[in-house]
């Protein structure tokens, strides 16, 4: 019996990201590519599960192999190995056993193939107990989520709110899509007709699916439907409501809001662009894909001066961020957001507000946003920008307010709207 390609790739997967910082958004697709229908379902469920719930994972190892120093290699197996007992109840236990020790072997520590039986055996002979120091503690461990992120989220929203979005970032989110210029009639009334796609209650041109629908990726590749949080397409669509004659999508790949800004306000003509040649052609790609024409593609650097005139209505600076908001589809997150980062976040943040301020036109709108929890990169750099611009205001969004925040900004929630975190900020210029 060989190992199944499910769990290698798995393996694999998590290897990259523990020891590359991978992430998982770009390698489960690059991986899932090549394995059938029910691996690539598993694979995705074992990196995506061990990487939730890792901080869990970890204490139950260490709790079961006190003293014991653990290779990064059968850390990771242990972790693959545990996550199964305890989450899926459908996978046999021998199954794990056996294929975790041939895991072991597979990674060339044959020696430690004994050592990986043992402890996922005694954990489902002893069902182990994890002592915890603290409630802080608890709630790190049960939610997965380092106590230095907890603490901070105390900080800013206080400790229940905090606990509510670290157990919302565990569950497993909904897939959401919306329209694009190819959708055709057909292809979503089947969809409505399933049963299982529901419009969305955040975004107007957005979709939910409860289930989970075998053909939403189908129609994707086709480009008839895109699929994105709500969250996000609300972003764009807050953008597009302020869009007359033309618009400017600052750090625009992959072009997801892009698409959605261009399809909301086909009378404009738009102006979207990035850093790299990678990432332009990436936007490029997806404006062919969903048949956008109203938009053209160009490459600068945010942080420098950008090369245009004072010309747009509406712009949308959607900066590069810690994207703790996006937890929920990016579970590593959790694990590498530093203090010292979100500094470094809010600095080149501030930057390309200024730059993007500058292209703004007579009574034009600036809209800022980010897929942060953190204030650090929400609040503080507005605050910083009118500061130091203080011909510019923050002005009130109509339609929008159920996710009212602070000083007429916008939040969403994860816990409490069910959706990925962001944060807007509507600016003008004062009249």
């Amino acid at each position: 019996m060989k190992i199944s390609p499910a769990r290698l790739a798995a393996f694999r997967i998590l290897k990259k990201i523990e020891l590359e910082h991978g992430l998982s958004a770009v390698l489960l697709p690059e991986a899932e590519a090549s394995l059938s229908g029910p691996d690539k379902g598993l694979c995705h469920a074992l990196v995506l599960g061990v990487l939730r719930h890792q901080i869990f994972l970890d204490r139950l190892i260490d709790t079961s192999a006190v003293g014991k120093k653990i290779d990064t290699d059968i850390r990771l197996i242990l972790r693959i190995g545990l996550f199964q007992l305890k989450f899926l109840e459908r996978v046999p236990p021998h199954a794990v056993l056996f294929e975790s020790v041939e895991l072991a072997r597979f990674a060339k520590k044959h020696s430690a193939a004994g050592f990986v039986n043992a402890i996922l055996r005694k954990t489902l002979r002893d069902d182990p107990q994890i002592a915890f120091s603290s409630d802080l503690d608890r709630l790190s461990v049960e939610t997965s989520h380092p106590i230095p992120l907890l603490e901070r989220w105390a900080a800013q929203y206080g400790m229940e709110r905090a606990a509510s979005i670290a157990h919302a970032n565990n569950e497993l989110p909904k897939t959401a899509f919306r329209k694009t210029p190819r959708t055709t009639g057909n292809a979503l009334n089947e969809l409505i007709e399933s049963g299982d796609i529901v419009p969305s209650a955040v975004v107007a041109n957005g979709f939910v699916s409860v289930q989970g629908n075998t053909k939403l990726a189908e129609l994707e590749d086709a480009g008839q439907i895109y699929l994105q949080d709500e969250a996000s397409q609300l972003v764009a669509e807050i953008s597009a409501s302020f869009v007359k004659r033309n618009f400017l999508d600052v750090c625009a790949s992959p072009g997801s809001k892009t698409t959605a800004i261009a399809m909301a306000a086909p009378q404009a003509k738009g102006v979207a662009g990035d850093l790299s040649p990678k990432r332009t052609e990436t936007l490029a790609k997806l404006l062919r894909k969903q048949g956008t024409e109203n938009v053209a593609v160009v490459r600068y650097d945010a942080e420098q001066p950008l090369p245009f005139e004072s010309v747009f209505d509406t712009i949308l600076l959607d900066a590069p961020c810690s994207g703790t908001g996006t937890i929920r589809h990016n579970p590593e997150i959790r694990y590498r957001v530093k203090a010292s980062e979100l500094e470094r976040f809010r600095d080149r943040q501030l930057v390309m507000l200024r730059n993007a301020a500058d292209c703004l036109g007579e009574n034009g709108h600036l809209v800022y946003s980010t897929c942060s929890l953190e204030r650090t990169e929400n609040e503080d750099v507005v605050e910083a920008f009118i500061a130091n611009e203080k011909e510019f205001e923050v002005v009130r969004v109509e339609g929008f307010e159920r996710f009212a925040g602070e000083n007429e900004t916008l939040r969403t929630f994860p816990d409490r709207d069910g959706v990925d975190g962001f944060f807007a900020a509507v600016l003008r210029r004062k009249t």
